[in-house]
């Protein structure tokens, strides 16, 4: 192990493109990942930024954004369980935005209680703006959407499915993925997708639970006695269900996961090569070695050694870089995600190409033969 770390000093301009390439391969791959993460995140934004436990919706509802509408009745349903607190409605569905200069284009309305205690409404809505939804058809929109909605701020008016609106406040950091999100109270709701929304129906039934650890074990029993005609989740697993939705509908995992992994086959190569370049250009010191006595084994052991730390440097490079970069998207809107998760699933996976790396570049060690230094 010390040997090989003075090897690396006193030979670091020829480790220093491996190392390069190892921060390179796991620079990409945890930008593509965090950036992956970021994107689809906002999927489940109306689940991971309200209260509530549990949602109901209709049978085998994929994403949030696609509920189908489920009669209130169902209601009772919930409130008859033990450990659940008063359920309330929740409206969500797309809708035909008409700017004012007569453009269009999609939204996605949300509709929930305005109270104090709404398990529905966003953090983002405050108290003084969940006051100003009171107002009929006021609404509620991110700031960066005025420019795709036509609209230059609060005051404004547009049409929704040719229901008069007019925007009362405005939030931060609540973007869609598909249409920009329209909040309202449920009344306004109501009106603006009465085309997809039947009297007497909701898109979701919402609850909470008295004791959080009882979530679980409620969302299975109401799963069991209405097995057909509703679907319930708890809030993390409707969660993690719309953003795989739009992961696989999408393809973007895909293409993003095949740029991860060109990055992690060319780091691969490019530290391979230089291990290579490295060992022959020792080759006349290693041959002593082995005119010495020393086991072949371990002039590769030394090697490897020497990859695992041309790996680990190249990590410790690679994570203040990621999150640099991460922070520099983000000044461009562009959400980048890098949890401790993924940051160690990205150091294992390119310390294990370093060593991969190292293991190829061991055909250079065969080459070496004590001989070679009588010619």
């Amino acid at each position: 192990m010390g040997y090989a770390l003075q090897t690396l000093f006193h030979e670091r301009q020829r480790y220093l493109p491996g190392v390069l390439a190892v921060a390179f391969s796991g620079v990409l791959i945890a930008l593509q990942c965090g950036l992956l993460i970021g994107l689809f995140s906002i999927t489940s934004l109306p689940i991971d930024h309200t209260r509530a436990d549990l949602w109901v919706g209709s049978p085998q509802v994929l994403s949030v954004d696609l509920g189908r509408p489920v009669p209130e009745k169902f209601l009772s349903r919930l409130a008859s369980i033990p450990g659940v607190e008063p359920p309330e409605f929740y409206n969500q569905a797309f809708a035909n935005w008409t700017k004012p200069n007569g453009g269009s284009d999609l939204c996605m309305v949300v509709g929930s209680r305005l109270e104090e205690d709404a398990l529905g409404a966003v953090s983002e809505l405050t108290p003084e703006l969940r006051e100003k939804l009171t107002e009929p058809n006021g609404i509620i929109i991110d700031e960066s959407e005025l420019d795709r909605l036509g609209v230059k701020g609060v005051g404004d008016t547009a049409e929704i499915n040719k229901q008069k609106v007019r925007i009362v406040g405005l939030v931060k950091d609540v973007k869609s993925l598909a249409g920009p999100y329209v909040f309202c109270s449920l009344e306004t709701s109501r009106n603006l997708i009465a085309i997809v929304l039947p009297k007497h129906h909701s898109t979701y039934i919402l609850a909470k639970c008295k004791n959080p650890a009882d979530v679980e074990r409620i969302a299975s029993e109401l799963r069991e006695l209405y097995p057909d005609d509703m679907s319930v989740f708890t809030s993390e697993k409707f969660s993690i269900r719309s953003r795989m939705h739009w992961l696989t509908k999408t393809k973007a995992g895909v293409a993003l996961g095949y740029a991860a992994l060109l990055g992690l086959l060319v780091g691969m190569v490019v530290t391979s090569q230089t291990l290579y370049a490295a060992t022959m250009a020792s080759a006349r010191e290693y041959a002593i070695l082995l005119a010495l006595g020393i086991p072949r084994w371990r002039v590769s052991w030394a090697v490897l050694v020497q990859s695992f730390w041309v790996g680990l440097f190249g990590i410790v490079v690679s994570i203040p870089t990621s999150f640099a970069l991460g922070e520099l998207a983000s000044l461009g809107g562009i959400k980048v995600r890098l949890p401790e998760w993924l940051l160690g699933g990205t150091a294992i996976i390119t310390l294990g190409m370093a060593v991969l790396s190292g293991l190829w570049a061991l055909r250079s060690v065969r080459q070496i033969e004590p001989v070679n230094l009588l010619r």
